[in-house]
């Protein structure tokens, strides 16, 4: 599962009616992918790819 973070202080834009409750930091998924559609992400010694679809959705798979 993929948790977004929210931290104020490091980007205030608006976030429409999003909320994360339980949330630290939000990270623009811009940021994270640049011009690419895939990232690796390493986690506990396993990497995964956080995927942007065709149709704009995120798709995380080990």
């Amino acid at each position: 599962m993929l948790t977004l973070e929210k931290n104020s202080a490091e980007h205030s834009a608006p976030r429409g009616n999003c909320e994360f409750s339980h949330a630290d930091r939000v990270i623009e998924s811009t940021k994270l992918f640049g011009k690419s559609r895939e990232v690796a992400i390493e986690h506990d010694g396993a990497v995964y790819r956080l995927k942007i679809t065709k149709q704009g959705k995120l798709i995380l798979n080990k």
